[in-house]
Formats: C-alpha cells, structure tokens, sequence
C-alpha cells in the first residue's frame, strides 16, 4: 500500500540522526549491509554532505509528520576515473515503514535524480540476496547481473551478494558528456 502522504526531498546533515538509527537497525538485524557496526551520526552527516558536494542525490523519504521514513543514495560504482558514469544504489527503509511504498517512491526518485547528475547505468549490489529488495529492483525495471556466493558472513550464516542493473537516460547509446 502506497501513501502519497510521504514526500521525497534531498537529505540534509540536520537528517543525519534518523538516517544513523535507520541504517543501525539494518546493520544489528538484517544482511541488506554487510557492516556489523553501525554508521555514527557524524559519520552519516558526512557521506550526506559529500554526496551533496559531489553532486550526487542523497534523498530522504518523510513520512507526514515530518520524520525521515527512509533513505536512498547513489554513488559511484568504483573510485576509478571509467566508472564515472556508473552508481550503485543504497536505499534502506525504517522498520516501521516496510510495506508502504516507500522503497518503490525512493527508488523511483533516485533514477532520476541519479540520472540529472550524469550518471549512465545504476547497479543495485543486494547483499543476502534480500528478496524485498530483489523484487523492488525487478519491479523498478532492474535484470539480474550475476550472484557472487558466499560473500559474507553474517549473523551465523554465509550470504550471497545479488548484482542487478538498469540503464538509466540513454544508457550506452551514445558516448558520455
């Protein structure tokens, strides 16, 4: 069930407490994340303020009463100079809000958003093989790319990495700008 109650806007350090707490409970009870530490509220301000430097979108979902209902980024695939046109998704939704539409409505938003700042190509790199985010990505016009197994350890048990990927604008049509 989708609310249009929640609105999507970029993220701003001020948001970087909500966004911690969101990615601690995924990091302590899920395999979305292979870290086992969670991300510090300092730590958190930064990547946003480096996301917004770089001009990459960081978007937050708010959910009516003006809380941050979940996240989503984009950043480059690798550090090399070849991968610039190429990210990786990052979209984590608080507990309280699966199931309402809030993954599809940040997803949504961040191809685009991924897009205007140049990128080419998303790839979603789904540690555990989660199915919720498997089928969000399909659903978001994501293919399957590869399965590396046995990519992490976690929460007493090996879990494999799912790569899936979407053109984005143009694609590969045409060289870069």
């Amino acid at each position: 069930m989708s609310s249009p109650a929640f609105r999507i806007e970029p993220a701003t350090p001020a948001d970087a407490r909500a966004i911690a707490s969101i990615y601690a409970h995924h990091v302590a009870r899920g395999t979305a994340t292979y870290d086992v530490e969670p991300r510090s509220v300092v730590a958190t301000a930064a990547l946003i303020s480096e996301h917004q430097a770089k001009g990459w979108p960081f978007l937050a979902a708010r959910a009516p009463d003006g809380g941050v209902a979940g996240y989503a980024y984009a950043s480059q695939f690798r550090p090399r100079a070849a991968y610039a046109w190429a990210c990786e998704d990052s979209i984590y939704v608080a507990p309280s809000q699966q199931g309402c539409g809030v993954g599809r409505m940040l997803l949504d938003t961040l191809l685009t958003a991924a897009a205007e700042a140049g990128f080419r190509t998303m790839v979603a790199v789904i540690g555990g093989g989660e199915p919720a985010s498997v089928a969000l990505h399909a659903a978001c016009g994501f293919a399957h790319a590869g399965r590396l197994t046995g990519m992490g350890w976690k929460h007493g048990r090996w879990l494999d990495t799912v790569y899936m990927q979407r053109a984005l604008g143009v694609g590969t049509a045409s060289p870069p700008q």
